[in-house]
């Protein structure tokens, strides 16, 4: 199963309770003789009362809250820019340490999605991809993970939103499965009924197919999969993603075919996104490809339209010739949808996040 995440050690350093699921936190607890359910008490205060202050955990014992002063904080990162599109999709920048993440809000009628970083950088390169271009730094702790949902929450509540998150996508910067038991155990903590409380079919992982990260995965926790396919042949992947040299297309839908046979979330099919490439990937002969590759893959199809970002070469391919390709794939039977493009004025729609500096300073 999942492998737990080591508490570091209390002598040398305070431990952040945002990078502790239940189980571990129940554990560190349990170090500092408090009673089992404090654990689901202290997860109230942080996940549905967003308190960092242990003065105001009432309900826990003077004595308990003295100890968590001295052995533990509350920390999550900031958001220290803001940018909204003229969409209502809105843009933060974490700076950690001087290095800078990227998180998505994208508000709808029914619905508000919060796309989440995973790593500071990426390192798969995807050519058309933005984030891909820069420099892989590190992978990001389980805090900094929770910390976008935490802050994003906190800040929408401080500018009255009323549409609050009901999904998260891990489809921001990095590739999620590089940073398997990180996102693992964040996972467990937005699923978790006393952490954000989010049903596994409003939560997706995106990957581009880290083929025994994925394989681990389907024993460890149970969320909606999309695999970042993008071309219909080994041939065509090669040239736009360099992964696919090392898990090629077989490779990966095999794995994905696996997941989906252990997984409740995906018990209507996994997502296969596919970013559309003027006269790369995107002809009546690639569309009838992909629907072969995937007639025994129970799975919808997102394509998507490409992103500009400076110094790159590719074209989005147009309108029309998106729509004639969605019609071949429905033709043979698939749900197809044409991803909307959120948030492209401010640099902050698919493949289009680097980390750099935006304006708009704010305070959160």
């Amino acid at each position: 199963m999942y492998k737990n995440i080591n508490i570091p050690q209390i002598s040398t350093s305070k431990i952040n309770l945002l990078d502790l699921n239940r189980k571990n936190l129940n554990t560190f607890l349990i170090s500092l003789g408090a009673k089992k359910f404090a654990t689901k008490q202290i997860m109230n205060w942080i996940y549905n009362h967003y308190s960092n202050n242990f003065d105001n955990m009432f309900n826990i014992s003077m004595q308990i809250r003295n100890k968590l002063y001295k052995k533990s904080v509350i920390f999550a990162s900031k958001f220290i820019e803001e940018r909204i599109s003229n969409d209502g999709t809105i843009k933060w920048i974490t700076d950690i340490n001087h290095q800078k993440i990227e998180t998505v809000y994208i508000p709808e009628k029914k619905r508000a999605t919060l796309c989440v970083s995973s790593q500071i950088g990426c390192a798969l390169k995807c050519h058309f991809c933005a984030t891909g271009q820069k420099k892989f730094q590190r992978n990001l702790k389980v805090s900094e993970i929770i910390a976008q949902i935490w802050q994003a929450n906190k800040t929408l509540k401080k500018k009255n939103i009323n549409n609050r998150i009901t999904n998260i996508v891990f489809m921001g910067m990095g590739e999620p499965l590089l940073n398997l038991n990180n996102v693992v155990t964040a996972l467990q903590i937005i699923l978790d009924e006393y952490g954000f409380g989010l049903s596994k079919r409003r939560i997706t992982l995106s990957t581009s197919g880290i083929v025994p990260a994925l394989d681990k995965l389907r024993k460890m926790v149970d969320i909606c999969l999309a695999i970042s396919l993008h071309a219909p042949n080994d041939d065509i992947r090669n040239l736009i993603m360099p992964i696919n040299k090392k898990y090629n297309i077989n490779c990966v839908l095999n794995s994905a075919k696996k997941y989906i046979q252990y997984s409740y979330a995906n018990r209507n099919g996994i997502t296969i996104e596919y970013v559309m490439l003027k006269n790369i990937n995107d002809s009546n002969n690639n569309a009838k490809q992909l629907a072969h590759l995937l007639k025994n893959i129970p799975s919808k199809i997102n394509l998507i339209p490409w992103n500009s970002f400076l110094g790159s070469s590719f074209i989005c391919s147009n309108i029309n010739r998106i729509n004639m390709f969605a019609n071949i794939l429905r033709d043979k039977g698939f749900t197809v949808m044409i991803r909307k493009n959120r948030g492209k004025d401010i640099n902050a729609a698919c493949g289009q996040l680097t980390g750099s500096k935006i304006i708009n300073i704010i305070n959160t």
